[in-house]
């Protein structure tokens, strides 16, 4: 699992999100989806569930977990790399939908081990991964989420060039378009690389940033999704980032600070700041 908007009463605001298809054509689906507060306080518990604070109003939780409620809730799919407790299902089942190095083996994250990278790199093996995972989004619909967060959109950059952007992006069309048909928002996560086009020609409809003032790359979201922005900054780096985030966009987006590993409360490692 890679660690890779104020009040409950704070109403969620309607947006018109257009999806463009895959394809030359790039036809157009309009659907009406509901974006996470501006500015709420935000919650990363993708490491573990637990009860959020009261003045909490937005939770992130992986897909396995349930939603609360009262809450806008968040979905966590690692879309685009398999999860460590689920590798057997993908080399067992679904082989061939996994990156290969030269020798035959399975590519893996060199960051975070166990974790297989899904090859995205045809248009056959985009719609076989995406009706696996769009069974996952439709899971998440079931349980009463209002959003989901599909993680590692920017595998390819992991890939030894064996994927390219142009093949996530599309592959990211068709999770888009899915969530959309059934009422979900959907997140950019992270990968800065995409300017404009995760809104455009994507369809995303809000945006989560890890590291964005570490890596002086906040812009690169407040640009396309104006405040529709949530920022976690980690406690392995040095403060004065997440200090200097609050500063700037502190009272314009969620801004939080959690340890690495996202565990949850209680646990010694866990640590939770928000502007």
């Amino acid at each position: 699992m890679r660690p890779s908007l104020r009040t409950a009463a704070a109403a969620a605001l309607a947006v018109t999100a257009i999806v463009l298809g895959a394809g030359l054509a790039h036809s157009a689906q309009a659907a009406t989806v509901a974006l996470p507060p501006v500015n709420g306080q935000f919650d990363y518990q993708i490491g573990g569930a637990y009860t959020p604070s009261g003045s909490v109003s937005i939770v992130d939780r992986d897909r396995s977990a349930s939603p609360v409620a009262g809450k806008y809730n968040i979905c966590y799919v690692n879309a685009y790399q398999t999860q460590p407790d689920e590798a057997s299902f993908w080399t067992s089942n679904h082989s061939n939908l996994l990156v290969k190095r030269a020798n035959g083996t399975n590519l893996t994250d060199p960051d975070w081990p166990g974790e297989f990278i899904l090859d995205t790199s045809t248009a056959a093996k985009r719609t076989s991964i995406s009706k696996i995972v769009n069974r996952w989004i439709d899971g998440c619909k079931t349980k009463g989420y209002q959003a989901i967060e599909p993680d590692n959109l920017d595998s390819w950059t992991r890939s030894l060039n064996k994927l390219t952007k142009a093949d996530n992006v599309a592959y990211a069309k068709l999770l888009a378009t899915h969530a959309h048909s059934i009422g979900l928002a959907i997140a950019q996560k992270n990968t800065s690389e995409l300017g404009t086009t995760g809104k455009t020609s994507v369809g995303f409809n809000f945006a989560i940033a890890e590291e964005c003032q570490v890596y002086s790359e906040c812009g690169s979201y407040s640009g396309p999704y104006g405040n529709h922005v949530i920022e976690i900054e980690y406690t392995d780096n040095a403060r004065s980032a997440y200090k200097k985030a609050c500063a700037a966009q502190g009272k314009s987006i969620s801004v939080i600070l959690r340890d690495r590993d996202v565990v949850a409360k209680g646990q010694s490692a866990y640590r939770y700041e928000y502007c």
